[in-house]
């Protein structure tokens, strides 16, 4: 598991939220959280990318066990891979917003490069 951070969830509640958060990122290529969460989830979807760049059936495979659907999985592959074909990292950038309205948690949006 990537990261110190518990961010107040019991083990399997955190992967299937990170899961989740990863899954809606690629899918929408930019996301609003907080910022805690989204310096968690930006390393777990550079891995995902670096294995789109492999591009075997064993990388496929690894992204299937992670991402929660499958057309986000072929997008990672067929589009974004290429995309960063030539860059060797560092595909995400995490952008501090300022406080939430409401509870004032730090918030950031982590969108793609």
């Amino acid at each position: 598991m990537p990261g110190t951070r518990k961010l107040g969830k019991t083990t399997d509640q955190r992967k299937a939220l990170l899961r989740q958060l990863v899954t809606d990122f690629l899918d929408k290529g930019k996301l609003e959280t907080t910022y805690a969460r989204a310096s968690e989830i930006a390393p777990l979807a550079e891995k995902m990318i670096t294995l789109g760049k492999k591009n075997t059936l064993a990388t496929r495979r690894q992204a299937l066990e992670f991402i929660t659907r499958e057309d986000v999985v072929t997008k990672v592959f067929k589009e974004l891979a290429p995309k960063y074909e030539t860059r060797e990292g560092g595909y995400t950038r995490v952008t501090r917003v300022g406080p939430r309205r409401g509870d004032a948690a730090e918030m950031a949006v982590i969108e793609l490069v």
